[in-house]
Formats: structure tokens, sequence, C-alpha cells
């Protein structure tokens, strides 16, 4: 079976548009910005905020219920059910540490059929003082060294993972400039199963 490494928010979820319209906007109606505008990632220069309070709403919005009860993408999960099944899983996130344990409940309990394995790279925030052990995504991966395809949304994460020879692929996202749209994604993704499926039997 091939293994597939899975970005969590905004690959598996639709995290930055549902924060933004949910979370965001109503507490702030000078906002004139729609979520296709979100062309940079953090934002916070387009929203007129400083880093700090970019963060500090994205933290709040992930320890609140709102994060809990966010649906995962309707495509994805609808192609877990159909071949989820042919390949391996490991979700792997840039996420604080004060909110991993709650990234993880959200993945076991929308995608623990396939995803068995969660892994994080801690996301720095300001007086948080940990063990430094992988920085970067591509150094988990590289660790793990399983890995058969890679899904991301951040350019940087994909850059630095090509090198490797792993498959990567970007979901199409505003602030990624050229990602691929996620129903070409879950293509290949079906073409790759089915053709390693058949190499097996």
């Amino acid at each position: 079976m091939i293994t597939i490494v899975w970005d969590i928010d905004d690959v598996l979820n639709d995290l930055m548009r549902i924060w933004f319209e949910t979370w965001w906007l109503p507490t702030h109606h000078d906002c004139k910005l729609t979520y296709q505008n979100i062309r940079e990632n953090p934002p916070h220069r387009l929203l007129s905020s400083s880093i700090k309070k970019y963060l500090d709403s994205l933290d709040d919005f992930r320890r609140s219920k709102n994060y809990e009860e966010m649906q995962p993408n309707p495509a994805i999960i609808g192609w877990f059910h159909r071949y989820g099944h042919l390949c391996h899983h490991i979700a792997l996130t840039s996420v604080p540490r004060k909110a991993a344990h709650i990234s993880a409940s959200w993945v076991l309990r929308h995608f623990g059929d396939w995803i068995r394995t969660f892994h994080f790279v801690p996301s720095s925030r300001a007086g948080e003082y940990l063990p430094c052990y992988e920085t970067e995504k591509s150094e988990y991966i590289q660790k793990l060294k399983q890995a058969d395809v890679f899904i991301d949304d951040n350019p940087a994460n994909i850059r630095s993972t090509i090198p490797m020879g792993i498959k990567c692929f970007m979901v199409s996202r505003p602030w990624n400039h050229g990602g691929t749209p996620l129903y070409k994604i879950l293509d290949h993704l079906r073409n790759m199963a089915l053709k390693n499926e058949n190499k097996t039997e």
C-alpha cells in the first residue's frame, strides 16, 4: 500500500475560511475582505492586524466549540469512504502545542477509521519554549522514511519535500497561487491507489 501524509487544516478541513467567516468577520464589521481575497498566509497584513492578534484569534477559535464542530471537507471524506482502505494514512500538521490535542481529536473523530497516526510540528508562540526536534514538516517526513505522497496547502512545505522524491500535491487555496484543484488531486490518489492494488493482486 502507498502511504499518504495529509496536512489537516485547510486540507482535510476548511479552517481558514470557517475561522474567517464565522469568527473574525462577526467581530470586525469594517473588514471588507472576502475569503477569496486572502492571498497571503498568515493574512494579518491584509486584515490590518498584528501577527499576534491574528494568531490569538486563530488559537481562540481552535479552543472553541467552533473548531470541534467543524466538518471535514466533503470531497475528501467521500474519497476516504470509497478508497481510503487502499492506502496507509498519516496526519502531519503544524499547530501550537496547546492546541495539538484538539487537532488530534478532530482528526480521529472524522478520519479515525483510516488515519491511525497523528504527528505535529509545533507552531511557535510567544513565551512557549519546547524541545527542538523537527522545525519543518519535511524534516519529519524525511525521518519517517515511509511516505509516498504528501498533501499540503503551504508552498514552502511542498518545495522542501519535493527533493526527497515524494509525490507532492499542493491543494489550491487563495494564498498559494497555483495549487492543484482538490478534485484533480483526489483523482490522482484514486488512480495511484487502484494501480497499486492491482500490482499486489
